[in-house]
């Protein structure tokens, strides 16, 4: 297997160069107009966000994100800070370790769903979650989507039962970056910020009259047509208000396995079986900026998924699950302000309605019809939240800033469930095929959870932050229901949950262009209800005093322009995790039952780089890489192993523009082995390490359009992430993009 990745690997390197390369030196080219989504400031975290209380040489606009060293002396050519208009879009890192994705990037390297785009970060991949789900997990420096949590304009998506957010259900197409925040959170982004958080920044318009559309069509290795993806955009930018109007919509039949994936009973050669997926979302916003400093926004968002969920390759078909989710569906209304206060202080308040509907379906056999087993179901659930943040600040003279926080959000779950092939007693008598035999009543649970935070930023030189944080977090369990036969619905003794969180940070910019930075702190992320309470079926008891994780995170980096139209970013990170809860068995409360208990502790740690090299203006290259470690004491788990995360992680990428109107963007994507289990969690293996090579060519015949085709993993590579779910062979694409 590494004999085949390093060929694999230097093949894929040279058709990289010999693509991009060019022979020789071009005569200038024309600027190149590359239009970009605007972000929309008041959806942005902390994390990233240039915080020095006064203006100085060093605090000048666009450098809090890392991007690109404004006030830097002019090397020979570098891409427009403003528009971004290298050969390959530029990387942008933080002064806290954090890493920002732009809309250009995700655009370029074809990343139309959070899960795929996420790969462009360091530190930072998806992959399938490896059971009946049929969910995409993200990893942040080894935290997965329970530690990291993941907000819309800084508004949380969360589902109180069990959070298994499925990221491939989150479109990019309309968000204008996405901000990762890894390890350091600031408290003032509200509690769960564990291991990390990934914010989604939407686009707001810029100009009187904005519109764009875009159509993708996606085929399998052989040409078979997969489905279509279409978004469009309408917004205005008036003196003192702005309105926008967007929506994306996908529909795919599936995806096609390589060609060199060898049949089983449970999936045969060409399409992956139940891979077919449809979302669309629609977005809504009106704002008014009454002023240079004061916006005020009312925004809605509605995105609505159905999926199959792809049967284990090589399991026995009497073992598997028969699933799909006919609807997933997540509502927000959120109102966001800022207010300028004289001028050293500013309020910024957040209030928000949230609501999360899903439903999911179990059958008896593949054929997905029948419906007549105990193990058939049709199960919904109905979730909504409340939610309000204010957050104060002030200037206090040219040394001090002063931030203080206070998060109030309300979870209300609700869940039924119709049986099949087994009536309330347990028995088979009365029930009929196709029928639901009994519907359990509706259990509800409702919580509360608060957060206040302060935070302080001192500069005691113009080149120099120290941050410090504080905030104390708890949670008011209302209710918590359960059920289970014969017993009926059980009232569970509700328990509340408290903690603390510290932070600080110090960063030096010891030039107007290179900067090193410290940080560190110790963050919770409290249990879900399903970690508490859930009995998954019958299979496992509840624990309602499960305690809360906690991981305390430590980052040492450095920045720099080591070159003209350079720049290298280096992180180090290490990360001390206690409490950490898994799932073990529990003998003591019968046969094959387990229960989610705090069983012990782990260690993650390792190293980023990421570059960029613009060689001229029609050349350019760059790419990051990740080698990460992780160590997990379970004592409870015979064999235990983390799963999910590779040892090592590359993507590297060139751009060469041979004339202006066309851009060629080899990629490569590098990982190493990971481990994963088999269903039974009885064994722990690791899976082999990939090379994919992915490509794409823009063509902008006009300043208003734009054609773009392309294809990953074009050696059409099998590689398996999880055990039994093998990843998508050759595809390729078609796109095309209209700005007005």
């Amino acid at each position: 297997m590494m004999t085949r990745l390093l060929t694999t690997t230097a093949i894929s390197g040279g058709v990289l160069l010999s693509l991009s390369t060019p022979m020789n030196a071009q005569t200038p080219l024309p600027p190149i107009e590359v239009r970009a989504p605007k972000a929309f400031e008041l959806g942005q975290i902390k994390v990233g966000e240039r915080r020095l209380g006064v203006p100085t040489k060093v605090a000048q606009p666009g450098a809090g994100a890392g991007g690109g060293g404004v006030g830097a002396p002019p090397p020979a050519w570098v891409p427009s800070e403003k528009t971004d208009n290298g050969p390959t879009p530029s990387q942008h890192t933080d002064a806290f370790g954090g890493y920002t994705i732009t809309n250009r990037q995700m655009e370029t390297f074809a990343r139309p769903s959070l899960d795929s785009a996420v790969n462009i970060a360091p530190g930072v991949n998806s992959q399938i979650s490896g059971n009946s789900r049929n969910e995409q997990n993200i990893y942040v420096r080894g935290f997965d989507r329970w530690q990291v949590p993941l907000t819309v304009d800084g508004v949380r998506v969360y589902l109180p039962v069990d959070n298994r957010l499925d990221f491939a259900r989150f479109l990019t197409a309309d968000i204008a970056e996405v901000q990762i925040a890894k390890g350091y959170v600031s408290v003032l982004d509200g509690p769960g910020g564990m291991g990390g958080q990934i914010n989604l920044v939407t686009r707001r318009p810029t100009r009187e009259i904005e519109a764009e559309w875009r159509t993708r069509f996606d085929f399998g290795r052989d040409g078979t047509f997969l489905g279509p993806m279409t978004y469009g955009f309408v917004g205005t930018k008036k003196d003192m208000y702005y309105a926008q109007l967007s929506g994306t919509f996908q529909n795919y039949d599936g995806w096609m396995l390589p060609a060199s994936y060898r049949s089983t009973l449970a999936q045969g050669w060409g399409f992956r079986g139940q891979s077919h997926t449809q979302d669309y979302n629609i977005n809504a916003r009106v704002g008014v900026t009454p002023n240079a400093t004061d916006e005020y926004s009312l925004s809605f968002s509605r995105q609505e998924g159905q999926k199959g969920a792809p049967l284990h390759t090589t399991d026995p078909i009497s073992t598997q699950r028969f699933w799909r989710w006919p609807y997933w569906r997540v509502q927000n209304l959120y109102f966001l302000s800022k207010t300028q206060l004289g001028d050293s202080s500013y309020v910024k308040t957040r209030g928000y309605w949230s609501k999360f509907d899903n439903s999911l379906v179990s059958y008896d056999d593949p054929s997905f019809i029948k419906q007549s087993l105990p193990r058939s179901f049709n199960s919904a659930y109905a979730d909504y939240a409340l939610g309000a943040e204010a957050e104060v600040g002030t200037q206090i003279g040219d040394i001090d800033t002063l931030k203080a926080l206070f998060f109030y959000r309300l979870d209300n779950h609700s869940e039924w469930q119709e049986n099949f092939g087994q009536n309330f007693r347990g028995t088979r008598s009365g029930c009929v095929t196709s029928v639901p035999c009994y519907t359990q009543p509706v259990i509800s649970s409702i919580e509360d959870t608060y957060s206040a935070a302060v935070e302080n930023t001192f500069h005691p030189r113009q080149d120099i932050d120290i941050v410090a944080g504080f905030s104390y977090d708890w949670r008011h369990l209302r209710q918590a229901q359960g059920f289970a036969v014969p017993q009926g619905v059980i009232d569970y003794r509700p328990i509340d949950v408290q903690a603390p969180n510290y932070q600080g940070a110090a960063i030096w910019r010891y030039n107007d262009t290179d900067r090193v930075y410290f940080n560190g702190s110790s963050r919770t992320r409290y249990p879900t209800l399903f970690e508490r309470f859930s009995t998954r079926f019958g299979g496992a008891t509840s624990n309602p005093t499960l305690k809360p994780e906690r991981a305390t995170n430590f980052d040492l980096g450095w920045s720099s322009l080591f070159a003209p139209g350079s720049r290298v970013s280096i992180d180090v990170f290490y990360s001390l995790v206690d409490n950490l809860i898994q799932s073990v068995p529990a003998p003591q409360f019968g046969v094959n039952v387990t229960q989610s208990q705090n069983v012990g502790g782990g260690r993650f740690w390792g190293a980023e780089i990421s570059a960029d090299y613009f060689v001229r203006e029609d050349f350019s290259l760059g790419g990051n890489v990740t080698l990460i470690r992780r160590r997990v004491n379970s004592p409870s788990i015979v064999n235990f192993q983390p799963t999910g995360v590779p040892d090592l992680k590359m993507f590297l990428y060139a751009g060469y523009r041979p004339i202006p109107q066309l851009t060629l963007t080899p990629s490569i994507e590098v990982a190493g082995a990971r481990w994963t289990s088999i269903t039974n969690g009885n064994w722990y293996y690791r899976t082999g390490a990939f090379c994919l090579t992915n490509f794409n060519a823009d063509y902008t015949p006009g300043d208003n359009i734009k054609f773009s085709a392309g294809v990953r993993n074009a050696f059409d590579d099998y590689y398996v992430l999880a055990d039994g779910y093998p990843s998508p062979g050759r595809t390729f694409y078609l796109a095309s993009k209209v700005n007005f």
